[in-house]
């Protein structure tokens, strides 16, 4: 996916790109076996909150944008060489992926 942000005034401020799998290709059994959503429960939270307030600690919070590039596959997942990095000496060739990409059914488990 390729998007280009721009200023308030309209001018280009920066390009971004991200690589993004087809995972809605994936068939349940063959490329994956279960999907997870990973959220906190408030109970959870709350329950945190609480303990460090009784001892004192101080709390910190943080989101992890890009969380889904570090996981590692478990099954062996491949794709079609991305638009605009075909290898033109072997245009078909696939790529085995070790880690995660965005749009991978494993992505939120990995």
């Amino acid at each position: 996916m390729y998007k280009v942000k721009h200023n308030a005034d309209g001018f280009v401020s920066r390009y971004k790109a991200r690589l993004v799998a087809k995972g809605y290709a994936q068939t349940y059994g063959i490329d994956y076996e279960e999907t997870y959503s990973l959220v906190a429960k408030m109970t959870t939270v709350r329950a945190i909150i609480v303990m460090a307030t009784a001892k004192g600690w101080s709390l910190h919070q943080m989101d992890v944008k890009n969380v889904f590039l570090h996981g590692d596959l478990q099954e062996e997942v491949y794709m079609e060489q991305p638009p605009g990095y075909v290898d033109q000496t072997h245009p078909n060739l696939v790529c085995k992926l070790k880690k995660a990409l965005y749009g991978l059914k494993q992505a939120p488990r990995a």
